[in-house]
């Protein structure tokens, strides 16, 4: 007996087709939402393009023209032969000449050069009576992936050098060493050079976003009718939103220096004082742009979204996970415009090299105006919203 084939009723058929006819409908609709909604439009081709581009452009694992000083207590052709070679392994990029060893480590120190080269006085006299004199090379190593390519190429210096000074060829013994003195981190311990970019990375995150979502969340529960109400200018309303948040920052802060101090046993040389007044300072700074992008969007939603594309670059360009000295120059025109990157030089500074103000206060016065500028335009545009 052979199967019956029922038709299907018309209202399955009518069913079938209101099901599709009903989800093409709401598919359309958040076409036109996500039209409408132009930050969110704007997020999904920026991101991509974003790190496309700072990938394939600005990161670079193998960093060469390293900013190096030299500490010149001899000026002599085998001098300059020597500084030569170490600029032709590209490695070396010389940016200062100093004659004084305090000027010398005072480059070290404040981050302003990665490399610092000492040739004692009576160094060529020493080679030519077969001395076998050292030259000392200092690396901030506070970086070793920036300082270990770098240090690694020195085996070949001492041969490029004498060439064409002493002998015709390789020299039959080594006249001269290259003594390599990795300061700050001897070890190349990679958490020396992590813990501390952590606290400007997390307080980055952190801060951006609480701030961000603040005023947002007030326009979404209707609350921000009833604060623009009352007789409140926006400066205070600014601070009365970034201060708890100052001092959560802190808290932060804290933590992930104690932890990093007791558990992975990260030093910190400097003044705690100094470190705490800075921390603040860069807390403030992020805040305040939190708090501009919080006056620009429209919903939570938004907010998050202009935060991550804050947080990307500043990841990226900061010297946090790629060498800072190592970018072309237009990505460290960018990243001298982030306050994390100020702030990773001043962490590091402070902690592992004992820094002082005097050290710092080149990136203490970017951070300053940083927040400065951010400060003024969220008042700006938050005046105009009470308008």
């Amino acid at each position: 007996m052979s199967a019956i084939d029922h038709p299907t009723p018309a209202h399955e058929v009518r069913e079938r087709f209101g099901f599709w006819k009903r989800s093409y409908a709401m598919l359309i609709k958040e076409f036109i939402q996500l039209r409408r909604d132009r930050v969110s439009f704007a997020m999904i081709v920026m991101l991509p393009v974003m790190q496309l581009m700072l990938f394939g452009y600005a990161i670079n694992t193998t960093p060469h023209n390293l900013p190096s000083a030299v500490l010149l207590q001899e000026d002599s052709d085998l001098a300059r032969s020597v500084l030569k070679a170490l600029e032709n392994t590209k490695y070396f990029r010389f940016l200062y000449e100093v004659h004084d060893v305090d000027d010398f480590d005072n480059l070290l120190k404040s981050g302003k050069v990665l490399f610092g080269v000492e040739i004692p006085r009576g160094f060529e006299r020493a080679v030519r009576r077969g001395d076998k004199p050292a030259l000392l090379v200092a690396a901030d190593a506070t970086d070793p992936v920036a300082a270990s390519a770098a240090l690694g190429s020195l085996g070949m210096v001492v041969q490029t050098a004498l060439k064409h000074d002493l002998y015709i060829g390789d020299p039959p013994e080594m006249p001269f060493e290259i003594r390599a003195h990795a300061r700050y981190n001897p070890a190349a311990n990679s958490s020396l050079n992590i813990v501390p970019g952590l606290v400007g990375t997390i307080l980055t995150m952190t801060m951006l976003i609480f701030t961000a979502l603040s005023v947002t969340r007030e326009v979404e529960r209707g609350t921000m009718e009833a604060l623009l109400s009352m007789p409140i200018k926006p400066v205070e309303v600014m601070f009365g939103k970034i201060i708890p948040y100052v001092l959560v920052g802190f808290v932060q802060a804290f933590l992930i220096i104690g932890i990093g101090v007791v558990m992975f046993g990260v030093p910190v040389l400097g003044n705690l004082f100094l470190l705490a007044l800075l921390s603040t300072l860069f807390i403030t700074t992020n805040l305040s742009i939190g708090y501009t992008i919080s006056t620009v969007v429209q919903n939570q939603l938004q907010a998050m979204q202009m935060s991550m594309m804050f947080f990307l670059p500043s990841i990226l360009l900061s010297g946090f996970m790629f060498p800072f000295a190592g970018m072309p120059a237009w990505a460290q025109y960018l990243g001298e415009a982030l306050p994390l990157t100020h702030y990773l030089r001043i962490v590091r500074a402070i902690m592992l090299k004992g820094a002082t103000m005097q050290n710092v206060r080149f990136d203490a016065l970017a951070l300053a105006a940083l927040m400065l500028v951010a400060m003024t335009i969220a008042v700006t545009r938050f005046r105009r919203t009470l308008d």
